[in-house]
């Protein structure tokens, strides 16, 4: 206990992580970039606000800022401030006919700024986006060494969820886990609830009409008192937990008491649960953080399964009201309860006053005398326990069951040791004859020695007490009686009786160290032959068996696992084979599942099933369930087989992770593999058919036939040439997509002068079309590249021509919004099944009856292609006043310009 105190690997490990150009713990990699977060109470108290003024002053100081993502909603305080800002432009994403916008990961990876501001970082993505969470986005972004700042909401954080529903009454649907938060620093921005409600009243918030149902409902004075509390204890507790990390990587002395932090100390004694329920109402008036700590002591040996139960039941009911825990090994329960404290920094200890008589404080001392005199700079609470009678009858019945055998000794060994000491008898009558021998007592002490070593405490003592007995008769005057004559002989004996009970009860307590490490030594051998027997599977089968089998052989149950298979939980692997599940065993598994908790025998739901069911999960997310059960349809897991099932399940549920991981790693690789011989392929015959298409056309274009039918048949073969010619030049366009070797530039196109363009050159193929166009000559020019935009039109418009009724008309129209730019093109065909209108820009995509009109399916995928590659969105559609599709491509304000200016 008086080592020099040394730095915590853990703490130091994570204190890197959050510095300024600290490697990620175990990668070589380059640094890992920052997160700080703009936390608030509420929307509307200036997160993003106090966000851009401090990305401001950043940038004013000469680093490379730029937005990533920032939402104004139309506040013109915001809107003003992001001024100056240089803005990564945004992902365009088609859902259901609608257009949805979201951060471009790869073009912030690709900007590779020092810092990029994201606004609203539980915020979840439109369907089709790489991440389903905003907060993913970022850390694949610090993943590539670049800082980010970003805002959050009290509300929108997991472990609050439930708290904050329980007073606004509105459920709270886009969450990030607490971890995020946890590798974050924390800047509170706040605001007082009468400031914000005026701001409200004000229009700065919501529009009138939405700020009057808000300060109806979310926005009352209460609710906001109560967010700002929770904001501001949240911060606290983060600021306290890295406050923490710092001390412990650098070592430093002290309690470092900047917030309370409470432990209580529990037992296998029955009024432990008041102890913990009182540790829970004093946490949450200070608002500190609690943690239940069991210290594990040679007596754990002697304990019954009645303690073992009561003592489990406290942990469990400790981690039930939100508390965490900890079990610690330590010679005694002072030593570790003390050294738990040190390195927790503890501020106050809770601790428990059991009614016990003046004899037993005499002998063993009290826990909560030596806790006070040694508990320097903390604060010791005594309660007194509170017995249940009948409770404790039990339990002593039970331990005079139980442990008597063991404790008292075996008849064995207490023949084995009389034996020793008839034997010491004879050697020191042997070596008394050859003369007068005064250390013969001495070797009494060797029978001591085993019988406390090998058989007990209480056998060691008898044997001392044999011992005594033995050198009384055997060897002090009168012989062979128990009189002592010589009062130098008397304390001879005595000595040796004393030393002989002093001895017996060291090495009786070597004995139960000795126990407690091997059994000790035997789990963690299991789990590390367990965890090096995970790294050469590939299968989950092969897991499964490999799991069912450790847990069957370490627990000596039958063992089962359960994994999701087409919405139900199906037997994938048992030990042994023949197990099956009944209707209870299934809901009972089912309800493990779903819910992420034990159930079945030995836990608190579904008792009356024969097994018990335990979740297996890895990073938040449940893989399946593992049952096991008994033969005899006893309890399946005792309480101190626990912490060894929750190792293993840890252990497979890392190892059935890793092994989805991999098989999506495969077939990634084997989509990548498929996709670059799809593009060399298109890409060879692309060019292998373009050369002799080109002298074909010329020869054609070279014959005049005088023949009025040849002259006919010369044209058809020329017309299908030249439509052989487009499809081609469609391959090689779609090649040059997914290769990403586009060369563009942006120019100022007319869009009149492109439509005319494009009808030009389909001048051919619009012959049972005509062209209707709705373009206003005022419209603002676009900025495109001209060949690109060409090349879109044409293929829209033959689109159109190809599926719109013959005599029908194709409607080009432009349509002018605010900030935006719509150009469509109309046909009067049988226009889109419903579901098809994003995936008919697919590559090789068709609708139905395509085949009949011809063509690969490339035209619309080049058109999208084309456009993300000058930054423009299309979408499809089905028309609302008639029957047909309708095709937009959207202009942005960045994307228009006026004549005048340059390019």
């Amino acid at each position: 206990m008086n080592e020099p105190a040394r730095p915590d690997p853990d703490a130091l490990l994570r204190t890197l992580a959050l510095a300024k150009g600290g490697a990620r713990p175990g990668s070589g990699e380059r640094p890992r970039g920052r997160l700080k977060v703009f936390l608030g109470a509420a929307p509307g108290v200036g997160k993003t606000c106090e966000m851009l003024d401090d990305a401001a002053a950043r940038r004013n100081a000469g680093l490379d800022v730029v937005i990533g993502l920032v939402e104004t909603h139309g506040r013109m305080e915001t809107v003003a401030r992001t001024a100056g800002f240089e803005t990564v432009p945004r992902k365009v994403i088609e859902h259901h006919g609608r257009t949805l916008e979201e951060m471009d990961i790869d073009a912030v990876l690709a900007r590779r700024p020092a810092l990029v501001l994201v606004d609203e970082l539980a915020h979840t993505n439109a369907p089709g986006s790489r991440h389903d969470k905003r907060y993913q986005d970022v850390e694949e972004v610090l993943d590539a060494g670049i800082d980010v700042y970003s805002t959050l909401n009290i509300q929108h954080i997991e472990s609050l969820n439930d708290v904050v529903a329980s007073f606004t009454r509105v459920r709270v649907r886009e969450t990030l886990p607490d971890r995020v938060l946890e590798q974050a620093e924390l800047e509170i921005v706040d605001l007082p609830p009468d400031e914000l409600i005026e701001r409200l009243r004000d229009g700065k918030v919501y529009v009138p009409e939405e700020a009057g149902r808000a300060l109806a409902h979310f926005f009352s004075k209460s609710n906001l008192s109560a967010l700002r509390e929770l904001a501001l204890r949240r911060a606290a507790q983060a600021i306290d937990a890295q406050m923490l990390d710092h001390v412990r990587a650098h070592a430093l002395a002290g309690k470092w008491a900047a917030g309370e932090r409470l432990v209580v100390a529990i037992s296998e004694q029955t009024g432990c649960g008041g102890l913990v329920r009182s540790a829970k109402r004093m946490a949450d008036a200070l608002g500190a953080p609690w943690t239940a700590v069991h210290v594990e002591t040679t007596r754990e040996l002697g304990l019954s399964d009645a303690e073992r139960r009561q003592l489990a039941a406290t942990l469990e009911l400790a981690q039930h009201l939100g508390g965490q825990t900890a079990t610690i090994p330590a010679e005694s329960v002072t030593e570790g309860l003390s050294a738990y404290l040190d390195e927790a920094r503890a501020t106050q200890l809770i601790l428990g006053k059991a009614t016990r008589s003046r004899w037993h404080e005499w002998r063993h001392g009290s826990v909560v005398d030596r806790m006070v005199r040694h508990g320097s700079g903390i604060a010791v609470h005594v309660l007194t326990l509170e017995d249940n009678p009948d409770s404790a009858r039990t339990a002593q019945a039970s331990i005079g069951r139980r442990i008597t055998p063991d404790r008292w000794g075996t008849p064995a060994g207490y023949a084995i040791s009389l034996g020793l000491v008839a034997l010491v008898t004879l050697i020191g009558h042997s070596i008394s004859s050859l003369g007068n021998v005064t250390n013969i007592a001495l070797l009494y002490l060797l029978p001591v020695l085993v019988a406390a070593t090998r058989h007990g405490l209480r056998t060691g003592l008898a044997t001392g007490l044999a011992s005594s007995l033995a050198y009384n008769f055997f060897f002090i005057p009168p012989l062979y009686t128990f009189t002592i004559a010589d009062p130098q002989n008397l304390i001879t004996v005595m000595v040796l009786l004393g030393i002989a009970v002093l001895v017996s009860q060291m090495a009786s307590r070597v004995r139960d160290h000795a126990l407690l490490a091997r059994n000790s030594a035997a789990q963690n051998g299991a789990l590390a032959g367990f965890a090096r027997h995970l790294t050469g599977i590939s299968s989950e089968m092969e897991l499964g068996q490999v799991l069912c089998a450790e847990v069957a052989r370490l627990l000596d149950v039958r063992a089962a696992l359960l994994l999701p298979e087409n919405g139900n939980l199906e037997v994938r692997a048992a030990n042994p084979p023949e197990n099956r599940m009944e209707t209870l065993e299934n809901a009972a598994a089912r309800w493990a599942f779903d819910n992420n908790r034990r159930a079945g025998r030995g836990s608190d739901t579904l008792t009356a099933c024969e097994w018990l069911f335990t979740p297996i999960g890895a990073t938040g997310h449940v893989l399946g369930v593992l049952g096991i059960a008994r033969d005899d349809t006893a309890a399946p897991l005792r309480i101190d087989q626990m912490p060894l099932l929750s190792s293993l399940l840890d252990q497979a549920g890392l190892a059935f992770e890793r092994i989805a991981l991999e098989h999506e790693m495969s077939n990634v690789a084997k989509l990548r593999e498929q996709d670059r011989l799809r593009t060399a392929l298109l890409s060879s015959v692309s060019h292998d058919l373009r050369t002799p298409l080109t002298a074909i056309i010329g020869n054609l274009d070279a014959i005049r036939p005088a023949d009025p039918v040849q002259a006919d048949q010369l044209g058809t073969a020329r017309a299908e040439a030249e439509r052989l010619r487009g499809f081609v030049a469609n391959l090689l366009d779609m090649a040059r997509i997914e290769a990403g070797v586009l060369t563009r530039s942006s120019e100022p196109v007319d869009l009149a002068d492109a439509i005319a363009g494009a009808v030009h050159d389909l001048r051919t193929r619009l012959t049972a079309n005509p062209i209707h166009m709705d373009v206003s000559p005022d419209l603002p020019f676009v900025l495109v590249d001209p060949q690109l935009f060409q090349q879109c039109l044409i293929n829209l418009i033959d689109n159109a021509a190809k599926y719109g009724e013959p005599g029908t008309p194709i409607t080009i129209a432009a349509q002018r919004e605010p900030g935006l730019l719509k150009l469509m093109v109309m046909d009067e065909g049988p226009g889109l099944p419903p579901g098809e209108e994003d995936r008919i820009f697919e590559t090789f995509a068709r609708i139905e009856g395509s085949d009949r009109k011809g063509g690969t399916g490339l035209g619309l995928a080049i058109v999208r292609g084309f456009c993300t590659a000058m930054g423009l969105s299309v979408s499809a559609a089905n028309r609302a006043s008639t029957h047909g599709a309708c095709f937009t491509i959207s202009f942005d304000d960045a994307h228009l310009t006026n004549a005048e200016e340059p390019a």
